[in-house]
């Protein structure tokens, strides 16, 4: 299947048949939130300082059954949200989706992300989250986007990953080989691969793959479809991610995931490896970890950016003690000193931590400065910066 109208119609064919994701629609905006999908706190991580302005266009290019445009609706209430998908059955869920919950700022058009020339106008966020790497042709997908962002514009994207994905394209070529000539039949598919993980004894690696890391989600048939029976899959490593990242013509701003991107928990035990790993490039450094930990990066996310995007350095104290620092609004939990943070961990802040959170909170109708901030809810320096780490305040420059 190498003609990409022909591949397309396949792609449209399998998530008709299992509209994707298939998450429950509510008669309420959706649980939670993932804040990647709220311009204030990605732009403030990508930029260091929250955004001038909230009244911004967001794409969600590839929106499927509409789960992802929901949050961008509600977690955003001063945006206009568009969505465009190849298959008229995820967007048929998506619409009903968007309807019940109260999400009222969306338009969708059942347009590919080739087509998205026909939209008019450019967008400051666009959201592209697992889509890329079922097209054709990603490098014409991701182009085609990267003319629609705008200047000082931001993109999310999300695709699949080769070595963390090695047992599921095992399994897809299983699937694919059993199905022969009725390749193509989706529900087939996932009743041929429904049976072979139980026939496969339980100390098979196709299997404890699964079972460890898979299963709860696949225990539905749209994901198990997802997965193991698609008919177009791009899984990169760093190499092709960056062939692809260079071929938008965007700025790479970096993974949102930063957490698995780090070398210390690999190497840190071996001074001398470390100090050698200092010599590497940035994409060196990401593909020796990769390399070291291939079964934990199952896919990339990151933020793109069209220059030019203002940013601001916090590594002057004078600087950050005249920022006007602000509650970062993804915080599930709060207000409570145990909460999750903007990646759903658990933490536990200190009672001076608590008390600066809940000043930083009211901030943002007093727009009062760190430095006259911390008269009334003592910190020090290397505790906010602690707290900027954790992404839980955002800051917005002072006048100097």
């Amino acid at each position: 299947m190498s003609d990409p109208q022909t591949i397309s119609a396949a792609v449209a064919k399998l998530y008709d048949t299992y509209p994707f994701p298939p998450e429950p629609l509510l008669d309420e905006p959706p649980p939670g939130y993932n804040w990647r999908w709220n311009w204030i706190t990605a732009y403030n991580f990508c930029t260091g300082r929250k955004p001038n302005r909230q009244e911004i266009r967001i794409l969600d290019a590839g929106c499927g059954t509409g789960v992802g445009t929901e949050y961008l609706v509600h977690l955003n209430p001063q945006a206009q949200v568009v969505g465009i998908d190849l298959s008229a059955g995820a967007l048929k869920v998506a619409r009903e989706r968007c309807q019940r919950s109260g999400a009222d700022r969306v338009e969708f058009h059942h347009l590919s992300l080739y087509e998205v020339d026909q939209i008019p106008g450019s967008f400051d966020l666009i959201n592209c989250v697992g889509v890329l790497h079922h097209l054709p042709d990603p490098i014409r997908g991701i182009q085609a986007l990267a003319t629609k962002l705008a200047p000082g514009g931001l993109m999310h994207v999300f695709v699949y990953a080769a070595l963390g994905r090695w047992e599921i394209q095992l399994m897809q070529q299983a699937i694919a080989l059993l199905q022969g000539d009725r390749r193509g039949d989706y529900t087939d598919g996932v009743q041929v691969g429904r049976q072979i993980f139980a026939s496969l004894p339980e100390n098979n690696r196709l299997v404890q793959r699964e079972k460890e890391r898979w299963s709860l989600e696949n225990h539905r048939d749209e994901c198990f479809a997802d997965m193991y029976v698609h008919p177009q899959e791009i899984d990169y490593t760093i190499a092709s991610l960056f062939e692809l990242i260079d071929a938008s013509g965007l700025e790479f701003l970096g993974f949102s995931n930063p957490q698995n991107w780090q070398l210390e928990p690999l190497l840190g035990k071996a001074p001398e490896l470390m100090a050698r790993a200092e010599h590497l490039s940035d994409r060196q450094r990401y593909q020796l970890i990769e390399l070291l930990n291939p079964s934990a990066i199952t896919h990339y996310e990151f933020f793109l950016a069209r220059p030019p995007l203002l940013r601001t350095d916090w590594s002057s104290d004078p600087d950050l003690l005249q920022a006007i620092p602000e509650r970062n609004p993804c915080m599930d939990g709060w207000e409570s000193r145990s909460l999750f943070n903007c990646d759903y961990q658990i933490i536990t802040l200190s009672e001076a931590e608590f008390a600066f959170l809940k000043a930083c909170d009211a901030n943002s109708t007093q727009g009062m400065t760190l430095q006259e901030l911390l008269l009334h809810a003592p910190l020090s320096l290397a505790e906010v910066r602690k707290l900027m780490d954790l992404q839980l305040i955002l800051l917005i420059p002072g006048s100097t």
